[in-house]
């Protein structure tokens, strides 16, 4: 299993959608942490707290972009285990993987 603590391998701050919009963005968080993570084809655990909250964007582009670039959502809720003590923020994530397929 691939452990990813956001907080603590990424950013305390996540920031936009696009590389454009800034650092710490979904973009590269996807791009440079969670596609070569599920190229290994192993369970992907995500911790999600510590960071100083999550713009939506981020989150979209991160989890929803995923689907965009080719994972299927039954995949990736299957590889992806997101961690939180907010269940609302691991069922928006759900939402934004779910969404993505039908766009």
């Amino acid at each position: 299993m691939t452990k990813i603590n956001i907080a603590r391998d990424f950013s305390l701050f996540p920031g936009g959608r696009y590389r454009t919009d800034g650092e710490h963005s979904g973009e590269e968080f996807r791009d440079e942490y969670l596609v070569p993570a599920l190229a290994k084809n192993e369970l992907v655990q995500i911790e999600l707290d510590g960071t100083r909250g999550y713009g939506s964007s981020f989150l979209e582009e991160t989890f929803g972009g995923l689907v965009r670039i080719g994972h299927t959502p039954e995949d990736l809720l299957k590889m992806i285990v997101l961690v939180s003590r907010k269940p609302a923020l691991v069922e928006e994530i759900q939402d934004y993987i779910n969404a993505a397929a039908l766009n």
